[in-house]
């Protein structure tokens, strides 16, 4: 049986802004108007409802999360079920951007049926709006396949982490002419298999722009210039909160990791040196009660119900 997804409890911030869901159709639609389409990873309740607030049309459940929250050195380690838990924890923090799953390693490249099975997961029990999967030409039949399901698939060309090993390392793809055609070849298949819109990663801008051009569907740009019809950026990138590299196409927002450092530190500082907790942190106890369980705690365990009966306080009843 599948999970059960409660409904997402609405964001006091997106409730005031009065935003209605973002669907397939609000993409298609900010592509044709010429509307900047935003697009920011999500991976747990507290980074859904902050994106979700700032107003991001999507939010991507990425397969980054094996190196941004669980420590991996890449995205290949992160399983389906994994990716699951994440899932459904951004689905209870969204009100209304568009939720996608991306499918991690192994979980689609084996065959359509398999892809197809894992993708109704990601919808059924992850709570998801869509997924995403990488890949050209290459998985074009498990594109179709679920698709033909009612599941909308979003693509993913250029440089794709999944492939990392095959692709030498992360790299620039698309840089000589022939490498250019066939992301604009495998762009065009995805978009004829039924994607609804294509991430390009790592690619030259001036292809990029070109290919976002010849499509008919939206374009996701991460590393791929101001050309592309949105942009994403990894959650933990924007604020500064992944320090291990920073990639060039990684504008930082702000530097959250150096500002958790310092307020731990001070709170460990307070901690030595006794100020806090403070009266203003504290519970406090009247002189009744407090007078009544000195009475108590100084008598042995033994005598306990006899003490109850002087104080007033009554026995437990047995339920047996």
């Amino acid at each position: 049986m599948s999970a059960q997804i409660p409904p997402a409890p609405v964001d006091p911030a997106a409730a005031a802004a009065g935003r209605a869901k973002v669907t397939v159709r609000t993409v298609a639609a900010k592509r044709k108007s010429g509307d900047a389409i935003t697009m920011l990873t999500a991976y747990d309740y507290p980074s859904a409802q902050i994106g979700d607030a700032a107003g991001m049309d999507m939010l991507l459940v990425g397969d980054s999360l094996a190196m941004v929250v669980l420590g991996h050195e890449n995205t290949l380690s992160v399983t389906v079920d994994e990716m699951l838990h994440h899932c459904r924890a951004v689905k209870r923090g969204a009100a209304a951007a568009m939720l996608v799953g991306d499918m991690p390693f192994m979980s689609y490249q084996v065959d359509a049926p398999s892809a197809l099975r894992n993708a109704g997961r990601f919808l059924q029990e992850g709570g998801m709006d869509a997924v995403k999967l990488e890949g050209g030409r290459s998985v074009v039949p498990q594109v179709q396949a679920i698709v033909a399901a009612g599941i909308p698939v979003m693509g993913h060309i250029g440089l794709t982490p999944q492939s990392i090993h095959a692709l030498g390392g992360f790299r620039v793809q698309g840089k000589t002419a022939a490498e250019a055609k066939r992301l604009l070849d495998d762009a065009l298949a995805l978009q004829d298999a039924g994607c609804y819109s294509i991430v390009l990663e790592s690619v030259p801008d001036r292809l990029a722009a070109d290919i976002t051009r010849r499509l008919t569907i939206p374009t996701i740009g991460i590393g791929a210039g101001a050309g592309t019809s949105g942009q994403v950026l990894v959650f933990h990138d924007v604020l500064g909160l992944f320090e291990r590299f920073t990639p060039k196409f990684v504008r930082r927002y702000a530097e959250l990791g150096t500002a958790a450092r310092e307020a731990i530190r001070q709170y460990a500082d307070d901690v030595a040196t006794h100020s806090f907790p403070a009266a203003e942190h504290t519970f406090t106890m009247s002189d009744e009660a407090w007078q009544a369980y000195s009475a108590l705690a100084d008598r042995p365990a033994g005598t306990a119900t006899s003490a109850r009966r002087r104080t007033g306080v009554a026995a437990p009843t047995s339920t047996r």
